[in-house]
């Protein structure tokens, strides 16, 4: 560009100065992504459970009224090492957002040099001597946007930090109910050890029994081996649930972001938390919660932005730069009024052929857009499927949780007739021994199906983005 003497007209410099103030009102912003169709059905099939009497709090666990699990979900949501890859991530596409928002200003640099050169004879045949030049100055350009390219950026930008927030919400979602149903499993694995050495004691007694009458000649040998099986076998199988527990219990140290060591969870005898009741009618609108679904509308949008970004690879970018600065042969004389230079003018650049790249990049961009209009869509469907299931598994063990009570109370019963018949003399041991084995088994699975009946709810609780509203408007 060709530097102007400062005596160029004013009226001039002022309509150079002024023409990047005219292009910026030309420029044109990015279209906003068209919102994706939430594909939602009209109710829930399986939304037939009692009405719930109290709302769910956004602290969702908290309704089932366990301490040590509010300690450990909170723990999980401060000391997760996934969550803090998450949130990285989510401030890494902050910056990201700073970054575009920078492309839309000007540019200044400021620059101070000094450059010796020589050569040559005069006519003469003498030598020219070496000469400095001393030059300092200060250069401003800035591109406007006049296809609105620095705004999609923007824009996709934006949305980009959008989803990682969202992503972050889901992974913390996901994993307070891993945690959650983990610490079910686990107290479900206590109260099984609770009821294993309460089935201990009841079949050392029967064996002590057996010895008694074995000695006193009234049952033959093979009942007193049948009961001491009995009770090795029950021993047996103590080593499973404690191998079971102590897994369990690493993976809830994992989850909150500690070793095993540094985080015991002591042995707790009890019975298992009620299940809250989950309402009558619950709304499909609340899979709108779903972070999730948030996480892949937003990232529909911001692959919506970069399609729009390729389709302007096409058209040219104006440029418009600004010099001044100061050139003299001796530092002392760099600031003087005779020194200074300054260029100011525009320039319009485009790409004549590239041999189909921006073709190929944006055809890239549209089936990046299609396959997150594809995703979004399958994580509706996906979200829509988790709440299914865990309503119809809430319905089905409500029920099979009646049915099943209604067995151990038979099962104890049976066990309490048999061995009254067995004392008499009137049975062999071996109907003791059923009847001791039904009436475990009775209790085993009635505490696996609380268990189950507590999963599935908390399952429905992450399946709606953690809860859902409450009558009364509350979440």
């Amino acid at each position: 560009m060709p530097l102007l003497p400062l005596s160029a007209s004013l009226p001039r410099r002022l309509a150079l100065a002024a023409l990047p103030l005219i292009l910026a009102a030309c420029a044109s912003g990015g279209r906003e992504a068209p919102a994706p169709r939430i594909e939602l059905p009209a109710g829930f099939r399986h939304a037939n459970a009692e009405a719930a009497r109290e709302p769910i709090h956004p602290e969702w666990w908290r309704a089932y009224g366990d301490p040590e699990l509010d300690a450990l979900l909170r723990r999980v949501a401060e000391s997760n090492p996934e969550l803090a890859q998450a949130e990285a991530r989510w401030r890494q596409a902050l910056s990201q957002v700073d970054a575009a928002r920078a492309l839309a200003l000007p540019s200044l640099g400021a620059g101070v040099g000094v450059t010796r050169s020589g050569g040559g004879t005069t006519s003469s045949g003498a030598s020219a001597g070496t000469r400095r030049l001393y030059d300092a100055g200060l250069d401003l350009s800035w591109t406007p946007d006049l296809w609105g390219r620095a705004a999609r950026e923007r824009e996709a930008a934006a949305a980009g930090a959008d989803a990682q927030a969202a992503l972050l919400d889901a992974a913390r979602l996901a994993l307070q109910l891993a945690a959650a149903q983990g610490y079910v499993r686990l107290r479900a694995l206590d109260a099984q050890l609770a009821l294993q050495a309460e089935a201990d004691a009841a079949y050392t007694r029967s064996l002590q029994i057996t010895r008694l009458q074995y000695e006193a000649g009234l049952v033959a040998r093979a009942d007193v081996i049948q009961a001491d099986t009995q009770l090795q076998s029950l021993r047996t199988q103590a080593f499973t649930l404690q191998r079971q527990r102590a897994l369990e219990a690493n993976a809830l140290a994992l989850l909150a972001g500690a070793t095993p060591t540094d985080f015991p969870v002591a042995v707790r005898e009890g019975a298992l938390p009620a299940v809250p009741p989950v309402p009558a009618a619950l709304p499909v609108e609340l899979l709108r919660r779903r972070p999730d679904l948030a996480a892949a509308e937003r990232q529909l949008a911001a692959a919506h932005a970069r399609l729009g970004i390729a389709q302007t690879a096409w058209l040219p970018d104006l440029t418009l730069s600004a010099s001044a600065g100061w050139q003299a042969s001796s530092f002392a004389r760099l600031l003087d009024t005779p020194s200074r230079v300054w260029s100011l003018g525009p320039r319009l650049a485009a790409t004549l052929f590239d041999g189909g790249a921006r073709r190929a990049n944006e055809a890239l961009f549209g089936a990046t857009y299609d396959e997150q209009a594809a995703a979004w869509r399958a994580g509706v469907l996906a979200a829509v499927r988790e709440t299914e299931d865990a309503l119809a598994q809430l319905a089905t063990l409500a029920e099979q949780e009646r049915q099943q009570a209604r067995l151990v109370e038979l099962a104890n019963e049976n066990e309490r007739v048999v061995g009254y018949r067995y004392e008499a003399g009137e049975i062999s041991f071996l109907e003791v021994a059923t009847a001791q084995n039904l009436a475990l088994s009775a209790r085993r699975a009635a505490l696996d199906v609380r268990a189950e009946r507590l999963a599935a709810s908390m399952a429905l609780v992450a399946a709606l983005g953690g809860g859902w509203q409450g009558p009364a408007g509350n979440d």
